[in-house]
């Protein structure tokens, strides 16, 4: 297509749906008060005998995927890490300032087309003859594009992303941020706009409200091959976001993050619940993020942290995964070979029984709040802000590969201790003073972790901070 044509889908797809996501989020509204005032999710299924489309050749294996943002050397070296797949993101690892929202696009299109490139002084950057296959994520439902305007008003980042990536030659995405399986199915409408039915997608459950709804959401884009993905971090913080009232009476508080890991039971229903009903429909299962970035300095530390990825990843293979997620090319030949046969969709899971009340089994989170946890939360979520507010969506931060989720979970949980009494908000500011990081990230990360009320998204409020 030509820029032209770009556009003109873009202004397609933003005048068809656009009123139809803005319901949607009013939705979101209304339901979250609904929990605020004591109500359960209950699952949303649709059973019976179908199958989701299946997967093309380039699909059908998805060992080990590795995740980043849409940086031309960054997708580079992930192109050639000799993982399965590469989630090209401008979501969560982006910080989407206009500059890296346009280039991020003109990566993606010459990616599709095999030329992309970089010469620097030290170096140059190729793609390899076989590369991994690429699906991108465009921004969640949430965030506008204010850069582009329909009829006076901002265009849905999502479909900015999506309509872009696609006339650039994209045809497999991964969906974030998903509440409910009807925003799954206006990703359907979008795609039938489009109406190519070679198109693919992932749908990230990394909301607990999502997880009541996984069969309905696959049946929702059925026609486009859907898979799932656990993600976690994201998880835990919509755990703490949509039950936010129930911390405020003092249940329902989570302990340090590092102690809220997938054998939580809690998580492990919903990592468990996942295999189960994609295996039912023909449809891939894809783990969790492994974020640790290895050290050329610290054998020991090295040694340490990927046998901790090693024992994460062979558990999601025994789970019944199909495949994974890695941060870093270094991780790669860690991850796949636990994970030895094309897939696993013939493991059904036949022995998983998971209810509501499993999946709301959250006080039953093993573990202790701690000094050391509000430390952390508060000064890793600091540090990427900073990143994030200077055009940086993907910071290394003490040895690991964080991201906007990161930032998300340190910012609720800390709201969610001082709400519950464990800490004061002074506490929180005397760490915060401590951060070597700008004035402008302790502000914002302050401003939100003390507010009266939980904020929904952080990247909302940030990125009318964010300079182009």
């Amino acid at each position: 297509m030509s820029p032209r044509q770009d556009l003109e889908l873009v202004h397609l797809l933003q005048r068809e749906l656009g009123p139809l996501r803005r319901e949607l989020l009013a939705e979101r509204e209304s339901r979250q008060r609904r929990l605020d005032a004591g109500e359960d999710p209950v699952f949303v299924t649709h059973p019976g005998d179908w199958r989701v489309a299946a997967a093309p050749p380039d699909l059908v294996e998805r060992r080990c995927e590795i995740t980043g943002p849409v940086d031309r050397k960054m997708m580079i070296n992930a192109f050639n890490s000799g993982a399965s797949c590469f989630m090209a993101d401008f979501e969560d690892a982006n910080s989407p300032t206009w500059e890296n929202v346009v280039q991020g696009h003109a990566n993606v299109r010459d990616a599709v087309r095999g030329e992309l490139a970089l010469d620097t002084p030290d170096k140059s950057y190729r793609l390899n003859d076989e590369v991994a296959t690429m699906l991108v994520r465009p921004r969640g439902w949430h965030l506008v594009e204010r850069h582009a305007e329909i009829d006076g008003e901002p265009v849905s980042a999502s479909l900015y992303d999506f309509g872009l990536a696609y006339a650039n030659g994209a045809r497999y995405f991964y969906l974030p941020k998903l509440e409910s399986h009807l925003e799954a199915r206006l990703w359907a409408e979008a795609f039938r706009l489009v109406g190519d039915t070679s198109i693919r997608c992932t749908v990230l459950i990394e909301t607990i409200l999502a997880a009541f709804e996984m069969e309905a959401i696959l049946w929702e884009l059925r026609d486009y091959g859907c898979a799932l993905n656990a993600g976690r971090w994201d998880y835990i913080f919509s755990a703490i976001k949509k039950f936010r009232a129930r911390a405020r009476a003092g249940s329902w508080v989570l302990p340090d993050r590092v102690q809220v890991t997938m054998t939580v039971p809690f998580m492990r229903a919903y990592t468990d619940l996942l295999v189960t009903v994609c295996h039912k429909h023909g449809a891939h299962a894809i783990g969790g993020m492994a974020a640790f970035i290895p050290s050329r300095k610290d054998p020991e530390v090295n040694a340490v942290a990927l046998a901790k990825v090693r024992e994460d990843k062979e558990r999601e293979s025994g789970q019944g995964f199909d495949g994974t997620w890695v941060a870093h090319p270094d991780l790669v030949p860690v991850a796949l070979p636990c994970f030895p046969e094309p897939n696993q969709l013939g493991v059904l899971r036949e022995d998983v029984h998971v209810t509501e009340a499993d999946l709301l089994s959250i006080p039953a989170t093993p573990g202790e709040i701690t000094p050391e946890g509000l430390h952390t939360n508060v000064s890793v979520g600091i540090r990427y802000l900073d990143a994030w507010l200077h055009g940086v969506g993907a910071a290394a931060i003490d040895n690991l590969m964080e991201d906007a989720a990161t930032a998300e979970i340190s910012r609720s949980q800390v709201w969610q201790w001082v709400q519950a009494g464990r800490f004061t908000a002074d506490d929180v500011r005397a760490e915060a003073e401590r951060v070597d990081a700008g004035d402008e990230a302790k502000r914002l990360f302050l401003e939100l972790a003390l507010a009266g009320e939980l904020v929904d998204f952080l990247t909302v409020p940030a990125y009318d901070r964010l300079e182009d």
